[in-house]
């Protein structure tokens, strides 16, 4: 349950901002450490069932603290604790069976577990159907072949939620989850991505080779697994909005700082109306991101589909966080251009093709999906 005498406020400003720039710089941060202090204090599992450690309160809840996340003066790890509370889990929670809830989804809530996703491959990102990776029934036993790309915390997770093809039929229904431990034999992490962005985040290239993992281990059904994959992605397009709102705040409010202080032909940067300008059309642009945010999540929490509004959401965060920080790093000169502030390392994560929000191409394809279909029943 959540600790109140421990806010997410003193755990981020004591046990994480202190370090980030080191964890930057080493590529990775300690997940089972920050983990395990953020499960004492009960965000890892806000809106997960009481019976497994949550608190089972809604969505929303996980909202909010995702918005608090962005406090962390870095992309990597609020990304990572996204995996963590919101991306490794949901389908587990929904459909698994309560021993593999028990194994698996307890210790991830309180963080004595740290979990990864299995889901992109080097030749399938976006396209989820078009994943190789196989898992062959024999026996009481899937054997699992094939590889995985792009997986966050996948050097040092525990278990890992697995996407995996477990039948020769059609894409869509040939898929099953699976909760993979990583300590089989036959898992090779063969490479921790070296990344332009979010740098504190360990990711993963994992390949699998005759790994033998029992058959109780499936989520849910054989052959759900893109269904279900697909439920939590509305969830996991919400999480990553919420986690842009405030550091793109705080850019720019730091660039107001430093530009208010700023001389430039005996006046401040911020006295030229064409900064103060672009920087009041930017805040006003993060205030309408968060009121998108707030009504989509009004809408899932009632129980609404949501996909054109969470697509319609990312997409303009996705844009907005690329011009937040290209239109703020402007305005710091010379300092813009060193990674002892903040714009310079929001800037490089915009940019980085790891970035969890993307370039909005598919969200844009999802929007007039949605649109098109709207015009045909309307």
């Amino acid at each position: 349950m959540l600790n109140v005498g421990c806010p997410s406020v003193l755990i981020i400003d004591k046990e994480i901002n202190p370090f980030v720039d080191k964890w930057e710089e080493e590529g990775q941060f300690p997940a089972h450490k920050v983990f395990k202090t953020l499960g004492q204090a009960g965000f890892l599992g806000v809106d997960k069932p009481t019976e497994y450690g949550g608190m089972g309160l809604d969505f929303s809840y996980s909202i909010a603290v995702a918005e608090e996340l962005g406090s962390i003066r870095c992309g990597g790890i609020p990304m990572a604790i996204g995996v963590q509370a919101g991306m490794a889990t949901p389908a587990l929670t929904r459909f698994g069976s309560d021993e593999l809830k028990k194994q698996f989804l307890t210790p991830t809530i309180s963080g004595d577990l740290v979990a990864c996703l299995g889901i992109s491959e080097a030749g399938a990102g976006s396209d989820v159907a078009s994943i190789k990776t196989t898992a062959v029934r024999k026996g009481d036993e899937y054997v699992i072949n094939g590889g995985k790309m792009w997986t966050t915390s996948g050097c040092q997770a525990d278990w890992m939620c697995l996407l995996a093809n477990t039948s020769e039929g059609h894409p869509h229904q040939n898929k099953s989850l699976i909760c993979l431990p990583m300590n089989l034999p036959g898992i090779h992490i063969t490479k921790k991505i070296d990344k332009l962005g979010m740098r504190s985040s360990d990711t993963a290239q994992i390949f699998f080779e005759d790994v033998r993992v029992p058959s109780k281990n499936l989520i849910g059904e054989e052959g759900m697994g893109f269904t279900y994959q697909m439920l939590q992605f509305q969830e996991e397009r919400l999480w990553g909005v919420a986690t842009v709102l405030t550091p793109l705040e705080t850019i720019i409010q730091e660039t107001i700082d430093y530009t208010r202080q700023r001389k430039a032909f005996d006046q401040s940067v911020l006295q030229n109306q064409v900064v103060h300008f672009r920087l009041a059309e930017l805040a006003t642009e993060v205030e309408l991101l968060r009121s998108l945010l707030y009504r989509t999540i009004a809408l899932y929490v009632e129980g609404n589909d949501v996909t054109k509004f969470a697509s319609m959401a990312k997409l303009k965060a996705g844009r907005l966080a690329r011009e937040v920080t290209d239109s703020c790093l402007q305005f710091w000169g010379g300092m813009g251009f060193t990674s002892e502030v903040l714009v310079s390392r929001f800037y490089s994560k915009s940019l980085s093709s790891g970035s969890p929000l993307g370039d909005g191409s598919l969200d844009t394809s999802a929007v007039t999906q949605q649109l098109r279909e709207g015009e045909a029943t309307g």
